[in-house]
């Protein structure tokens, strides 16, 4: 049985895949993200994404745990007016990305890097099934947000939600009142497309339904 390990502790993620009917687990890497950009030096956020996941499913990928399994690393990055917005932690940054994004638009990258960890050698039949594969792409979609009054931008806050959530927003919660819409793959913007992860698959000689829950 194929085994698919998610090397990310994101609830939406989770959420997603368990939705689609994909069988995994989850095992979360250990990766420092500033380290990493400052190691590259990446700005761009399009690939700041990809960098980021390739890294956590690396980490994953070297753990024993992980043997035998394939291995998804995902990250999301937001870019508004040229500049890469990961998460914010803290109240005064939501709020001041959100007072900015009110009204305009912004696109959503969320990386994502298989590891195929399955024995590239020869089974009993004389077939191997691992491939070795380490590779990797980028969904994008467009985000167009409504006008936001500052009264609703800190109830917002309040809640917690946008403070660990790539551009302080989300779409599949409560901030998905300020969307106005999405042009391209709405499931890049909750975190992880799963029309991409079936192509990653199937560069693994995997299909996408071989992980559906039967």
């Amino acid at each position: 049985m194929v085994r698919l390990i998610l090397a990310s502790q994101s609830p939406a993620r989770t959420k997603l895949l368990a939705e689609a009917g994909i069988r995994h687990s989850i095992l979360v890497s250990d990766v420092d993200e500033d380290a990493v950009q400052a190691r590259y030096g990446v700005t761009d956020p399009h690939d700041t994404a990809l960098l980021l996941a390739r890294a956590k499913a690396e980490a994953v990928a070297a753990l024993p745990e992980a043997e035998g399994a394939l291995v998804l690393g995902c990250d999301s990055v937001f870019e508004f007016d040229g500049e890469a917005h990961g998460k914010p932690y803290t109240a005064e940054i939501a709020r001041e990305r959100m007072l900015r994004m009110s009204g305009n638009t912004g696109v959503l990258h969320t990386g994502h890097w298989l590891v195929d960890c399955r024995d590239t050698h020869s089974d009993d039949d004389g077939e191997g099934t691992g491939t070795g594969a380490t590779l990797g792409t980028v969904a994008s979609a467009e985000v167009a947000f409504l006008e936001m009054d500052p009264a609703e931008i800190d109830a917002y806050i309040a809640t917690g939600e946008p403070l660990h959530c790539a551009g302080s927003f989300t779409i599949d919660g409560l901030g998905g009142a300020f969307i106005r819409k999405v042009d391209g793959d709405p499931h890049a913007v909750v975190g992880l497309s799963v029309s991409t992860l079936r192509s990653l698959l199937a560069a693994a000689n995997v299909r996408i339904t071989d992980l559906w829950r039967g």
